[in-house]
């Protein structure tokens, strides 16, 4: 790596890169019998070796080249095949295949709407079109575009040799400059782009990662579970096979599942894993559940990219691995148009994070140069913000139909032939201690989910339905790392156009991560220029982004209610209409659920307790397991008894024991560290094993005392555990970190009510000291399970001759549950961001007002 002195220009190493096309580099393995890829999923266990894989790609680039070959190459002069499959070994071979048959092939979406895929096939003006059963072939009639399936494409392999293919048989001989994979992905104009990535390209990303990041012997797996239309699955599924890997190709239920894939990881002794920063979150937040198994204590190198990786983040990860097991947290930078990763920083410890105040994006890959350039493409001075400007071999050849041209130039900076092109990220950079700080985006392409999104491809969809006038696309939220796309409308007079309608009709020209939610309006804020006062309309959203409402229309529709049912019908859906407000996500019908709706555990109970108001009662278990509102209507009674018998869990309850020590230990991390609303603010402070000294500290105590219950399943595992002390005889217990400072808080809110208000003398008042349940519950479950356990509560209270329970409530749900269906009074209901602690530090400050502790208190009957 060099750089030009004071100036905010940096090199990767120069470095030989093999060339030719991709399949000649796995031609060592065609006759090798090890496991090339593993499928198994819902019943179906798949296992093709590499010398089969050789055999049927051979046959099926035969069937392929024939196929194509009466088409011919599109306008760019690459001959391109489509594929619209399902991650299964078939996808694979059918990409190799492409390859082999001197193709190139493009990728899609079976649930891409139906304009996208339109849009990709006249662009891209493939010679073929290959799907699978997952697909409606439907949608590909009017594209003019030859379509087969691909167990059509078999029958005709069949029938063909199975013999390496030679570059007579081929629809073009490949190169190494040849086009290998046209991504599509959204550009500045709002209109889809293909970018057309070469061999070249993609050799040099992946022999960068064989040199600086290479595969162990005892590497035997590595999964592919990234989207095929993201740039991030060839290295992927390139990678491994390359080496002779075993390929296990995962579905998207079980890479959304934590943990299936947790257990899939685990089983394969998984030892690399790219994945978007919320999917890093996702995993760790699962892993922290059960702190004490260690199910991925094989996968070393962790890759994230796609997102922002934030150091709050980075220090879970830390703190859940530690700094000395060998872990590495690498944060690669980069796009379609730059073969995905051009950038790259490792972390191995906690220590690197004090060294920025932002994660760097780090430092270039081998035969690539990163340029920070001002607005006269002169080089930005060291520490100055520069636009991002990438040379070098990762660059892709262009955009199919040579779209958005001035994205690519010539570089009036190269010192090297390699270097002799540019490309214009759009990114913001700064260079800071010899790496480089991503520092923002130049125009309105943002990342949701791992995804580039466009913001003028979406505005240009939401202007595109009939009755808006005008349209505003925002982002909001980006900086607290949860990103949500608004649209804001203003219709014309004549339109009735309802927000749910005009998401519904997006569907067809949007994928579902780039769906705003749509706000309409009265009219456009400017600012005294004219131009749209972005910061006035995103105030708006903040300032009305409650469930409380109501001039939001909303739509209810009230088809297959039987007459008798109508009145019910109405007020249960007036009252779902109520409690979500805006946040409903479309019609109000007896065929969609609750939490299809936008709904949640906290919203269920307010629904639940507004429906009492009005003379309407449901068991909150029914509420919870109920698929749709036509079963919720089912159950729905005026009659207060509930009007039938609901047979909730088979729950029993047993006094705490020494022999639950653990698994006490596992459901309050589980309850609290992950979920808790006072940890969220001290996380950086706390670690699980902090709750493993409290129940510690406290264990002896708490079983002396003989006031804690333990529920079993009906398999006897413990499944949610209430500890209780005489809130006139606890024990004082040692604490330290962000967990000594929340029992102090705690201790202060309860400590004054206990003084003033309980009655004196021991034997008098029982303490709910802590509840927890076990993550593997059900919403039904877990609510059911509370209720148990407070039961169960208040009969030993009840034996054991207390006059009251005495708790305190930070959850809205749990104070929703005491207030509405358990019956507990208020005795103190504070406003936890005003608490300042011994040191005069506002320690919850940046929580909002409405977030409270409610300390309460329920007589003995």
């Amino acid at each position: 790596m060099g750089s030009l002195p004071r100036f905010s220009v940096l090199t990767g190493s120069r470095v030989m890169v093999p060339s030719a096309p991709l399949p000649h580099h796995m031609s060592h393995l065609a006759n090798s019998d090890r496991t090339a890829l593993h499928f198994s999923e819902g019943g179906c266990n798949i296992s093709v070796s590499y010398s089969e894989l050789e055999r049927r790609t051979n046959a099926l680039a035969r069937a392929i080249a024939s196929r194509a070959q009466a088409v011919g190459p599109n306008t760019d002069g690459d001959y391109v095949v489509a594929v619209c499959m399902q991650p299964t070994p078939n996808t694979v071979m059918t990409l190799l295949a492409a390859w082999k048959a001197g193709a190139a092939y493009v990728p899609m979406e079976p649930s891409f709407p139906q304009a996208r895929i339109s849009h990709i096939l006249s662009d891209a003006a493939p010679a073929l079109l290959i799907y699978d059963d997952s697909s409606n072939p439907a949608i590909f009639a009017s594209s003019g575009v030859p379509v087969v399936a691909f167990e059509e494409l078999t029958q005709d392999a069949n029938t063909l040799s199975v013999d390496t293919v030679d570059n007579t048989e081929m629809l073009a001989t490949p190169m190494t400059e040849s086009i290998a994979i046209v991504l599509y992905t959204s550009g500045s104009t709002g209109i889809p782009k293909g970018v057309r990535l070469p061999y070249s390209a993609i050799c040099n990303r992946l022999w960068w990662q064989f040199r600086t990041f290479p595969y162990r012997s005892s590497e035997v797996s590595c999964v592919w579970k990234t989207a095929l239309t993201f740039v991030d699955s060839v290295c992927e599924i390139w990678g491994p096979l390359l080496h002779g890997r075993t390929l296990v190709i995962l579905s998207k239920e079980t890479t959304r599942d934590p943990q299936k894939l947790v257990n899939v990881l685990s089983d394969h002794q998984v030892q690399r894993l790219v994945l978007v920063p919320t999917l890093l979150r996702s995993l760790l937040m699962y892993l922290s559940l059960n702190p004490s198994e260690r199910p991925l204590e094989n996968l070393k190198l962790w890759v994230c990219s796609g997102e922002t990786l934030s150091k709050e983040l980075a220090l879970k990860f830390f703190q859940y691995f530690g700094d000395h097991g060998g872990y590495r947290l690498a944060n690669f930078y980069g796009s379609t148009e730059v073969m995905g990763d051009v950038t790259f920083y490792v972390l191995e410890n906690t220590d690197q994070l004090d060294k920025h105040n932002t994660i760097p994006i780090g430092v270039p890959i081998d035969n690539c140069a990163v340029y920070l350039l001002d607005e006269q493409l002169q080089p930005a001075r060291e520490a100055a913000p520069g636009e991002v400007w990438v040379a070098g071999c990762n660059l892709a050849s262009g955009y199919v139909a040579a779209r958005a041209a001035d994205r690519f130039c010539d570089n009036p900076h190269a010192d090297h032939p390699d270097f002799g092109r540019l490309y214009r990220t759009g990114d913001f950079g700064i260079l800071e201690k010899g790496v480089i700080l991503y520092a923002g985006r130049t125009d309105s392409q943002v990342k949701i989910r791992g995804h580039r999104v466009d913001l003028l491809e979406v505005d240009r969809a939401v202007s595109g339905v009939q009755g808006i006038d005008k349209s505003v696309v925002l982002c909001y939220g980006l900086d607290t790392g949860n990103p949500e796309i608004l649209a804001f409308v203003t219709l014309l007079p004549e339109a009735r156009l309802s927000a749910q309608h005009i998401e519904a009709k997006l569907k067809n020209s949007l994928t579902s991560y780039m769906i705003p939610q749509i706000i309409v309006i009265e009219s456009v804020p400017l600012l005294v220029n004219g131009k749209v006062d972005r910061q006035a309309l995103l105030k708006m959203y903040e300032n009305t982004n409650n469930n409380d409402d109501s001039t939001i229309p909303l739509e209810f529709d009230y088809t297959g209610v039987d007459p008798t049912n109508m009145e019910a019908a109405r007020v249960l859906f007036e009252t779902v209409g109520e409690v979500l407000g805006r946040a409903a996500r479309g019609a109000i019908s007896l065929r969609v659920g609750f939490y299809e709706l936008g709904g949640n555990s906290l919203n269920s109970i307010y629904t639940i307790t507004r429906l009492r108001d009005k003379g309407y009662y449901i068991e909150i278990s029914d509420f919870l397991s109920a698929s749709t509102l036509g079963e919720v209507l089912c159950y729905l009674t005026s009659s207060t008894d509930g009007g039938r018998e609901t047979k909730g869990p088979n729950f029993t309850a047993e006094p705490m024991k020494d022999d639950h020590k653990q698994q006490v230990i596992d459901m309050i991390v589980s309850s609290f560290y992950e979920k808790a609303e006072l940890e969220q603010f001290l996380k950086h402070e706390i670690e699980t094993s902090d709750y493993a000294h409290c129940i510690q500290a406290c264990w002896a105590a708490l079983l002396q005392a003989r006031l804690s219950v333990v529920l079993k399943d009906e398999s006897g595992n413990p499944v949610a555990v209430a500890l209780n002390f005489d809130a006139r005889d606890e024990p004082e217990i040692e604490l330290s970190g962000g967990l000594a400072k929340i029992m102090a808080f705690l201790e202060f809110v309860e400590g004054s009510v206990r003084d003033t208000m309980l009655p004196e003398g021991k034997g008098t008042v029982l303490h709910s000291f802590m509840m927890a349940t076990s993550p593997t519950l059900s919403a039904r479950d877990n609510v059911a399970a509370v209720r148990a356990l407070e039961a169960h509560t208040a009969r030993l209270a009840a034996a054991r001759r207390f006059r009251a329970i005495f708790t305190t409530n930070t959850s809205p749900l749990t104070q929703q549950l005491g207030t509405d269906v358990l019956g507990f009074q208020t005795l103190l209901d504070y406003q936890i961001n005003q608490y300042v602690d011994c040191n005069g530090d506002r320690i919850f400050g940046k929580a909002p007002d409405d977030m409270r502790a409610i300390v309460c208190w329920k007589p003995v009957e």
